[in-house]
């Protein structure tokens, strides 16, 4: 865990919740003068707590209208399996989050999709028949009330 004073913890405030904001705005709102603004927010991204910047798409008006939690079980859980998994599903565009998770479901994944058909065809193409895989159980998103990307700050 990276050791950070208040001054880092402002300054990943703001980029989190506005990450074009420029070097001078930052350095005003968190209390420095631009120079060492620049030189904190880069130490941050040399540590790996500022892992990367985003644009935060609006999924459905660029043709994904629905979102899918996808749960699977593995036949195995050996390491080398976990594994391969993995590299399979990062190779799937649609496939836009994955977790490991604890317990009887071995991992979960979030799906996007233009429609519930080109999603089956997804699940029964891509997700289903990939190795190791011993069950997918999904769930159609209805509707989001929350969406916060990061960590509370």
């Amino acid at each position: 865990m990276a050791n950070l004073d208040s001054i880092d913890r402002k300054l990943l405030a703001e980029l989190q919740s506005n990450g074009r904001i420029t070097n001078v705005d930052l350095a005003e709102r968190v209390g420095l003068t631009a120079p060492p603004c620049l030189r904190r927010v880069r130490s941050l991204e040399e540590q790996g707590v500022i892992k990367g910047y985003h644009a935060d798409l609006d999924a459905s008006q660029l043709g994904f209208a629905i979102t899918v939690y996808a749960m699977v079980s593995l036949k195995s859980q050996a390491e080398a399996d976990l594994r391969a998994f993995e590299e399979h599903v990062n190779e799937l565009p649609e496939v836009r989050e994955c977790h490991m998770l604890n317990g009887e479901i071995d991992f979960i994944l979030k799906v996007v999709s233009q429609d519930l058909q080109s999603f089956q065809e997804f699940l029964t193409s891509k997700l289903t028949p990939a190795p190791n895989v011993a069950s997918v159980k999904t769930s159609l998103t209805i509707r989001t009330s929350k969406h916060e990307p990061g960590v509370p700050l």
